[in-house]
């Protein structure tokens, strides 16, 4: 191998003194440092090169392998934004607060459970919670209405093939609780009325009227036992629709709040 050449201005000026040994090889120096650092005992406090000590390396760049540069820091984590509690310490109750927490542990709710026992009493003042669903029970709903239900008795092509006798409720007193991904939907002519039915078992238990698209009819004997007391059925001319419509004072208002 041919000898390398060291030229005179690679060297620290502090080697040229006399009496100074010079350094070891740079076997101890990090990888890729041309500048290896004196041991503190040989260079004198007046060599440039024993004044220019390395800055330690970060705990990251110690971790990358030689020719590597060092990871990226690592960003902090997002804020995680705040969201309410449902802890009645967040409301306020005044003189009433007492007598709430009483309420509630007496009733052994939660406070979302109290809170849904006070609107569904005053928000449905005079209505039940009927619950029904298909045969197969893949679709199960709740509704609010009256315990005394008024029935129509439509005999249109459709309604009167499968029997659809139904009463009509807006759509925010339905919830569907179960199934959506069961049920099916047929539609016909003006394509309005939306006949939805269990993909399982057939049984139409609900389904969008035509005469109120923005509420539900129910089919009462889809209802599960115990909170009907009576029914009240009124025969619906579906078959001249348009003049049944017409003619009919209440019906077009009873998906209405």
């Amino acid at each position: 191998m041919r000898p390398t050449r060291r030229s005179a201005s690679s060297e620290p000026r502090g080697q040229k003194r006399p009496g100074v040994s010079r350094a070891p090889a740079a076997a101890a120096s990090a990888p890729g440092d041309t500048r290896a650092p004196r041991p503190a005992g040989q260079a004198g406090g007046r060599s440039r090169a024993a004044k220019q000590r390395p800055r330690p390396s970060s705990p990251r760049a110690q971790e990358a392998g030689p020719g590597e540069p060092p990871p990226e820091p690592a960003l902090p984590p997002p804020p995680i934004p705040a969201t309410p509690t449902s802890s009645v310490a967040t409301l306020d109750l005044g003189d009433q607060r007492e007598r709430w927490e009483t309420f509630q542990k007496r009733q052994r709710l939660t406070f979302e459970g109290a809170a849904k026992l006070l609107l569904d009493t005053f928000e449905y003042q005079g209505l039940v919670k009927h619950t029904g669903g298909c045969h197969c029970g893949a679709v199960r709903f709740e509704v609010w209405a009256s315990a005394d239900l008024h029935i129509f008795d439509c005999n249109c092509s459709v309604c009167k093939k499968k029997q659809n006798r139904h009463f009509i409720v807006p759509a925010s007193r339905f919830k569907l609780l179960k199934g959506a991904e069961s049920i099916t939907t047929y539609t016909f002519n003006t394509h309005k009325a939306q006949h939805t039915f269990c993909k399982r078992c057939g049984v139409q238990s609900f389904y969008t009227p035509r005469s109120n698209p923005g509420g539900f009819g129910i089919a009462p004997h889809c209802l599960d036992e115990g909170t009907v007391r009576s029914m009240v059925i009124e025969e619906f001319n579906g078959s001249d629709w348009e003049k049944a419509m017409k003619e009919h004072k209440t019906i077009k208002n009873m998906s209405k709040e």
